[in-house]
């Protein structure tokens, strides 16, 4: 039981929040709706776009001094998700990413850098289950962060960039889109 209580606590303590008044909107995705071509991958059978999405975030924490965005597939088949991507060191005093920002340093905010996806490459890697499967589920996560930057390798991995994330949130906000072929 002591044992329980003590797991519980450090969960408690080091899990960003979801904060009501901390958003994140799109104007590519409808939070609920169905990812569109734009987001879908161009390989592994798939022939998409492979264009990160717009994004934008309002009323972040007040002591944020830097954030980290994911897009991470928790219905992926490999027993531990998807990440589909991963940017972090975003300052600040951001509130948005363009539509195609990713592995386009002119769109994206100074400083920024994108880790690696479970594609194996850096940067934004788009949606693409197996044929016939129900849909995926596809959050895309916006952390404030109470550091001004993540000490990381630029071919970090999502998981050690969400370790590093987890161990530093103030709080987060995401929505969820859908896609299945």
């Amino acid at each position: 039981m002591k044992n329980r209580f003590f797991a519980l606590v450090f969960l408690l303590w080091t899990s960003p929040t979801l904060a009501a008044d901390f958003t994140l909107t799109s104007t590519d995705i409808a939070a609920g709706g169905r990812l569109a071509s734009a987001q879908v991958f161009n390989g592994f059978g798939c022939t998409g776009e492979n264009l990160s999405p717009h994004l934008a975030w309002a009323n972040p924490p007040a002591e944020t001094k830097s954030f980290v965005i994911t897009a991470y597939d928790p219905d992926a088949p490999t027993g531990s998700g998807w990440w589909h991507w991963v940017a972090f060191n975003i300052p600040a005093d951001a509130r948005s990413l363009g539509s195609g920002a990713s592995r386009n340093a002119g769109k994206l905010p100074a400083g920024t850098v994108e880790g690696r996806s479970d594609y194996g490459t850096v940067g934004f890697g788009g949606a693409c289950p197996p044929p016939g499967a129900p849909a995926h589920r596809y959050i895309f996560k916006i952390t404030a962060l109470k550091v001004e930057k993540l000490d990381l390798p630029s071919d970090a991995s999502a998981a050690l960039v969400g370790y590093m994330t987890t161990m530093n949130a103030l709080g987060s906000a995401q929505m969820v889109a859908f896609y299945g072929r």
